[in-house]
């Protein structure tokens, strides 16, 4: 009979260390649904003066916000400062104002961004979220604005950003990240010039200038989701 309580009783304690440890690993292990953090990388122009992604790369920076609704989907506000930079010179294409005089420019860029992101993997550690991968790729698409200045003109307009990524959590609440996009835009004049062909076109993204943005980022995790309220989602 002793025999068989102490049996019971060790098979108690044994569960209750499991319940224990669990409940210690939750608590230290919650999911978050706000990050915030900075990039820093290359942005290239492309338009009349440009048409190659590796040419006339400059140096840029950006801030970010980043809201998660689960491991695979969320909302990004980026701020991005950067350089764009183009000549007629080296260019094929032929340009009836600048056959002897060559035209160059260095305009000051401003991008606010508000974009989409959709993990192909669910995001996590994978004890938080149960099949969540440490490394995903991704992509987005969004909204934005644009402010190039340069050569005393200014140009504000509205640009489309899209392109693709990959983040990979560095520790709980460390999330590094690398991504490329295009934001194409709704202006002709982020170069200084409208329109060199002098070609009238039609649409919103005809004859318009874009650029392309490849940034590396680290971001920091905050504002813990209620496990109270996790608990009952699930």
């Amino acid at each position: 009979m002793r025999k068989g309580v102490a049996l019971n009783m060790r098979n108690v304690l044994v569960v209750m260390l499991v319940m224990l440890s669990s409940a210690s690993r939750a608590q230290s292990d919650p999911e978050y649904l706000m990050e915030v953090g900075a990039g820093a990388g290359m942005v290239n122009y492309l338009g009349d003066f440009n048409g190659n992604l590796t040419k006339n790369l400059q140096p840029g920076a950006s801030l970010m916000v980043r809201r998660l609704f689960n491991p695979y989907m969320g909302l990004k506000l980026n701020a991005m400062y950067g350089t764009l930079k183009g000549s007629s010179k080296d260019e094929k294409t032929y340009y009836h104002d600048y056959v002897e005089n060559v035209y160059s420019f260095k305009n000051t860029l401003i991008d606010a961004s508000l974009t989409f992101e959709y993990n192909f993997w669910p995001y996590g550690t994978g004890r938080d979220y149960r099949g969540a991968k440490r490394l995903t790729p991704y992509i987005f698409v969004g909204l934005g604005a644009t402010f190039a200045t340069g050569n005393g003109k200014n140009a504000f307009t509205a640009n489309l950003p899209v392109g693709i990524g990959a983040k990979y959590k560095v520790a709980d609440r460390l999330n590094l990240g690398l991504e490329w996009g295009i934001h194409f835009s709704l202006s002709d004049e982020l170069d200084s010039v409208k329109d060199p062909y002098y070609v009238k076109s039609s649409g919103a993204f005809k004859n318009t200038d874009c650029y392309s943005a490849l940034m590396v980022s680290l971001t920091y995790s905050f504002m813990a989701k209620c496990r109270t309220c996790h608990n009952e989602d699930e």
